[in-house]
């Protein structure tokens, strides 16, 4: 680390060097007069400054022990049982030290950061040890007052009070009265009659209250609740504002090191703490070393398999439990080694946490910054690491309950995990990513058929959806439709009403004795068994999927559609526009730029809409020419993957399929929200 011949304090001032033997040394090597920095460094011991200074810290040491004894000593002329003990032990120390540092406060910056501190201490200890004997002398004088009060008869001031507030009473009464006969009368609307009154009831309450809170001993008691209070609260804001005081004149004095080289940080690499407790940084020492622990006898111990349910760490999840007890299942090993990777990636980001703390702490002080003190990094804390501290048990959470599943649906992919290998699998690479794309095993050509009809369900359904919503939000915002609660509450049904009832009750309605058949059958004189095709199966899923889903739309579209100013349209009528340009010109588009971002999940959502699909007729028509004897002709992937794994147990070609059908939804998401005019001006 560069070091120069002048110093930077907290705030960016440039100080000169009081410590003439660095001030030469680094003024040569700035110089490139290597033979002088030789010089220089060899009569280290004898330079006039160096000599100075350890006299100087041979006085302070002798002083410090001195003061010890004296302190000692001015502690026992004190009250055991003085509350304030420690304050005017504090003011001591400081007006001591105050007398010893002010000679040598030009010797050196540490020597002026003392002087200044225990003058600031020396300036605000006794304002506070004077305020504290104020209240407490007070606090004494209430007490008393308090005392003789509660001895004497109050009997006629409560008789006075208690007919204070029947006269209160009535008058409330008799002012209601007034306000019930001007309602009468239409002086006033029913609503201005609700809130006099109110006011009039809160008025009477007040009045009482403070008629009895006024009463001797009340008074006196809030009194001492108040200087109580006082007591702990000044005291502690006092001494917060010492503290931030002292901070600061910190922050506007340098120091000055010989150290170049961060060797503390080169150390605490491996151990995370010693590095804050050499920079006698005690504090957050105790933190980052209560981190070694969690790395050493935690992370680390998991990873190499100690601590594991079944599994060995990392090695388990090479081996799979292969040549393991016969109890043994590979997926415990391997769920166990990616907690052991997420473990050590944890306690990797601690090692680098606690080296780039002490680093900078290093790097600072070379340049002339003092190192934190522990209020001075708790207020960092709380100002600039707020959200991380915050942000930290939810990362934790996301990564067990999400990045773990994901891991291992990831992992079990490359794997042959089916029926005949579930309590004990290995590794195959990629040979089920290669049976999906050649459509060939047990994926076989099902999956492209399931894939190119999903494609077609979810803009199909979705865009229905939409057309379905929008026009019926158009419908409804007109200023010459009457019953427009009614009709919102009506279409706002199909949201309402959970999903599965619908889909159940359509699915009773179109079954081979469900009315709708009936009907079909009445009209046209042929059976029309929509759930014996699947064609009409799935034209039918489209147009029951746009039903459910309008709703949402409706509610999107009629929230954006009360928002937009009534100016445009008058603008656009003055102009000549007609009612379909509006519409297209300022409708359309201040809905889609609110709404598109919404749109894009919808289809996103339809993409995986399992239950529609698996409760209407469980993906039927069966047709194991084309789609084999696992998937069925209105599966869509989420219903095929279920069927696949949960119903089969071919888990490792179902793991498959999910990473390649959410990689692709999550470009086409991406595709979608990267083209919505509310993502390009980072509306979002």
């Amino acid at each position: 680390m560069k070091t120069t011949p002048l110093l930077l304090d907290d705030i960016g001032n440039v100080r000169e060097r009081k410590n003439l033997y660095l001030k030469e040394l680094f003024e040569a090597e700035a110089a490139g007069a290597q033979e002088e920095v030789r010089r220089i460094k060899a009569a280290r011991s004898d330079h006039p400054y160096i000599v100075s200074l350890k006299e100087a810290q041979a006085r302070e040491t002798q002083f410090l022990l001195e003061l010890k004894k004296k302190t000692d000593e001015f502690e026992r002329t004190l009250a055991s049982d003085d509350p304030l003990k420690k304050l005017k032990v504090d003011t001591f120390e400081a007006r001591e030290k105050a007398a010893f540092y002010q000679p040598l406060r030009e010797l050196s910056y540490d020597f002026e950061l003392e002087d200044r501190i225990n003058h600031f201490r020396l300036h605000q200890l006794p304002r506070i040890v004077a305020d504290q004997e104020s209240l407490r002398e007070r606090i004494a004088v209430v007490e008393a007052e308090l005392s003789r009060e509660r001895s004497q008869d109050h009997g006629a001031y409560e008789q006075e009070t208690v007919r204070f507030r029947t006269e209160r009473k009535m008058r409330l009464s008799e002012e209601i009265d007034e306000l019930k006969e001007k309602r009468k009368e239409r002086l006033i609307s029913d609503k201005a009659y609700t809130n006099e009154k109110k006011m009039a009831q809160l008025k009477t309450r007040d009045d009482i209250l403070a008629r009895e809170n006024s009463h001797p001993v009340k008074l006196l008691e809030e009194e001492l609740r108040n200087l109580r209070h006082r007591l702990k609260a000044d005291k502690r804001l006092a001494l917060k504002v010492l503290e931030s005081d002292i901070s600061d004149v910190r922050r506007k004095t340098p120091v000055e090191t010989e150290q170049r080289f961060p060797w503390r940080s080169i150390v605490s690499i491996p151990f995370p703490g010693i590095g804050q407790f050499l920079n006698k940084q005690w504090q957050k020492g105790i933190l980052f070393l209560l981190a070694s622990l969690l790395i050493y006898l935690v992370a680390i111990p998991y990873a190499l398999g100690y601590g594991n349910y079944q599994g060995s760490g990392i090695s388990g999840l090479i081996s799979l439990a292969e040549g393991g007890a016969r109890l043994d299942r590979s997926i415990i090993f391997m769920v166990e080694g990616i907690i052991a990777i997420f473990l050590l990636v944890f306690a990797a980001a601690l090692l680098l946490i606690s080296f780039k703390d002490v680093y900078t702490t290093e790097k600072r002080k070379t340049q002339g910054i003092r190192p934190f003190t522990w209020f001075e990094s708790r207020q960092t804390i709380e100002e600039k690491g707020f959200p991380y501290l915050v942000s930290l048990p939810a990362l934790i959470v996301i990564v067990f309950i999400v990045l773990v599943p994901i891991m291992t649906t990831i992992l079990i992919s490359f794997t042959n995990m089916d029926p005949q290998h579930q309590s004990k699998f290995q590794w195959i690479g990629l040979a089920n990513y290669k049976l999906i794309a050649l459509g060939q095993g047990i994926a076989g050509s099902a999956f492209w058929l399931i894939l190119g009809w999903t494609l077609i369900w979810t803009i199909g359904a979705t865009t229905v959806a939409i057309a379905i919503g929008f026009f019926l939000s158009l419908l409804v915002n007109q200023e010459r439709l009457k019953g427009k609660k009614f009709f919102r509450t009506v279409f706002l049904l199909p949201w309402a009403v959970p999903a599965f009832i619908t889909i159940m009750f359509f699915s009773i309605m179109v079954s081979s004795t469900g009315p709708i058949t009936q009907i079909l059958k009445t009209l046209t004189g042929q059976i029309i068994n929509i759930k014996n095709s699947s064609l009409l199966t799935r034209i039918f899923l489209i147009f029951l999927q746009g039903w459910l889903g309008s709703a949402y739309i409706f509610l999107l579209s009629t929230g954006v559609l009360q928002g937009i100013p009534s100016d445009l349209y008058e603008a656009a009528e003055i102009d000549g526009a007609t009612s379909w340009q509006k519409t297209m010109r300022i409708t359309v588009p201040l809905i889609l730029f609110q709404t598109a971002p919404l749109l894009v999940g919808q289809y996103t959502f339809n993409f995986n809409n399992f239950s529609i699909i698996f409760l209407f007729n469980q993906g039927r028509r069966f047709n194991p020419t084309h789609y084999g004897n696992l998937a069925e002709s209105t599966d869509i992937p989420i219903s095929y993957i279920y069927k696949v794994t949960i119903q089969n147990q071919y888990q490792g070609i179902g793991a498959a399929i999910t990473i390649v059908i959410s990689i692709v939804l999550m470009f086409v998401a991406w595709l979608g929200y990267r083209n919505t005019k509310a993502f390009k001006e980072e509306k979002l």
